[in-house]
């Protein structure tokens, strides 16, 4: 038996642990045991559609149903994969055939359609796509016997949030995920006695999948999950959970730490009690120092202890976690010298009050079984503190990804799988500077996205974590940037010329290079992926041509 599985069945007999679903309006609260006992009868009802190399897809947002429906699938030997999921902004006959294709590329038999999204059925139909109702698969005869797969097997399909029109899907194996699960649970000494994680992640991301449902099951630890729609239609409600349920684990991408600090500050006092949280993960976005102190300041006055902050670099590539920073130091940064990083790719450390300081979160050393090291364009090892091509190596990184055009490996012949990432090494900590394909190359000059759109989001007006730095003519000597943001004043003539203005010179202030167009939109109109990533190329189609 894989020892995913048999964690997850060793460890349901906690009576007093569970998962908790339903928050706010009508929560619901199963132990393990439970949820295990479901998932048998899930995986009885599937008989036949489950076996050794199956692929079930699984399309529903309530956790209270995917909990049970992903243990059935690998209680019956098949691997599960997360559909991302149409928003009230999608077009279905564009989703349908996406959904389509990435359907034929994994290989799927066979899609388990939950709330609230059955009225997608027809649209499954009339592409000829077999689905069975997940609420309805609990009444039948238990699985007698849980179906033995090697640590090879696929356990998870996880389908990338990329920029790129084609469908991928990274192939995580039984064996890594187990091994990057006990990574983490070591690196940040979670105790099933102890712990309870609270989260409104999206099931169809590593972080929300992995982190926070596959983890809490597999060693016995509550978890209270609520959906992303909870958590954008009320950001408190995070809080409020926590304070509910006396949470000592949560995480989310840094936005969401920077929206709550905003909602916080606004709060009165005694609103919420977050003195019970020993950490809080920080990770599948770019990590701005300064968003991530504002939760922590702002937090002080309901409990929260200041050094809570644990930032991490992950990708789904290695299932999930890559480094987390130490437990118990709060948020680090390194403050390095803008002109030896743009024009030296050297990370020299200077004062912070120096007048070109650049500041990067320390994401910690990498997790156990887990090696990451820099190279440069010809694949020489880079020392600590030079910036080139991060590299990770281990027990948790994927063998290789299926796509449209076939199973593809991630690894060259030593093991390495390049991450797409600019980055540095201090201190054995990683550092990363930026995705490699969205640096800006101007005079000489690697300049990163992050920092255009940091300046931008400075501005008042602009939405949090809603700007793009997006560039043009890349590669040619005419290569420059725009900058396409959200903000309210859209529409308003004189408004959005003060605000192009001011962004402007804002982003002059923070890089030194004034960028060739501000486009304003409207609040929800910057393209994004499924898990609320900027899609930079779709997005870069936004920009007037001149």
């Amino acid at each position: 038996m894989e020892t995913l599985v048999a964690s997850a069945r060793e460890n349901s007999g906690a009576q007093a642990r569970g998962l908790t679903t339903g928050e706010p309006d009508q929560p619901w609260f199963r132990t393990w045991a439970e949820v295990h006992a479901d998932a048998l009868r899930m995986a009885g009802a599937l008989g036949d559609d489950l076996g050794p190399g199956r692929v079930v897809a699984i399309l529903a947002a309530d956790p209270g149903l995917i909990a049970p429906a992903v243990q059935a699938v690998w209680l019956g030997g098949g691997s599960v994969t997360m559909l991302h999921q149409p928003t009230p902004r999608t077009d279905l006959a564009h989703w349908a055939e996406d959904t389509v294709r990435v359907l034929k590329m994994i290989g799927a038999r066979l899609v388990l359609l939950g709330t609230p999204f059955e009225e997608l059925a027809g649209v499954l139909e009339e592409s000829a796509i077999v689905y069975r109702d997940l609420a309805g698969l609990t009444g039948g005869e238990p699985l007698a016997e849980p179906v033995a797969v090697d640590e090879d097997a696929t356990a998870l399909l996880q389908l990338t949030s990329g920029s790129t029109a084609e469908p991928k899907a990274v192939r995580i194996t039984h064996g890594n995920l187990y091994a990057n699960l006990r990574a983490m649970v070591a690196a940040v000494d979670l105790t099933p006695e102890r712990d309870v994680a609270v989260s409104w992640l999206p099931l169809f991301h590593d972080m929300g999948m992995v982190g926070c449902l596959t983890v809490p099951m597999a060693i016995g630890m509550s978890a209270v999950k609520v959906t992303p729609a909870d958590f954008v239609a009320r950001p408190l409600l995070w809080p409020e959970l926590i304070t509910r349920y006396r949470a000592t684990v949560t995480a989310a991408p840094n936005f969401a730490y920077a929206i709550v600090a905003r909602r916080m500050a606004r709060a009165d006092d005694g609103d919420f009690d977050l003195s019970s949280l020993r950490f809080t993960l920080n990770g599948a976005e770019p990590i701005d120092p300064s968003a991530a102190q504002s939760f922590t300041d702002e937090g002080a006055r309901f409990g929260l202890r200041s050094n809570c902050m644990v930032c991490a670099f992950g990708m789904a590539e290695a299932t999930l976690a890559v480094s987390f920073a130490p437990l118990g130091r709060g948020l680090e940064v390194d403050v390095v010298d803008a002109d030896a990083l743009e024009q030296q790719r050297r990370a020299k450390p200077v004062s912070p009050d120096a007048e070109r300081a650049r500041q990067f979160a320390l994401l910690g050393h990498p997790l156990p079984g887990l090696d990451v090291d820099v190279v440069d364009d010809a694949g020489q090892q880079l020392g600590e503190r030079q910036v080139g091509r991060l590299r990770i190596r281990g027990a948790a990184v994927t063998p290789g990804y299926l796509t449209v055009d076939g199973p593809l490996s991630t690894k060259d012949e030593d093991g390495w799988l390049d991450t797409g990432d600019e980055g540095y090494l201090v201190d054995g900590q990683v550092v990363i500077c930026g995705r490699r394909k969205d640096v800006i190359i101007m005079g000489g000059r690697n300049i990163y996205p992050v920092d255009v759109e940091r300046a931008a989001c400075q501005v008042e007006g602009v939405r949090a974590g809603n700007a793009a730095a997006v560039r043009q003519d890349a590669g040619s000597r005419r290569e420059r940037f725009a900058v396409v943001l959200e903000s309210r004043l859209a529409g308003d003539e004189n408004a959005e010329k003060a605000l192009r203005k001011e962004v402007a010179a804002r982003i002059v202030d923070a890089v030194g290079v004034r960028p060739s167009a501000v486009v304003v939109l409207a609040p929800g109109s910057l393209p994004k992926t499924p898990s609320g990533k900027l899609k930079r190329a779709a997005t870069a189609s936004l920009v007037p041509s001149n």
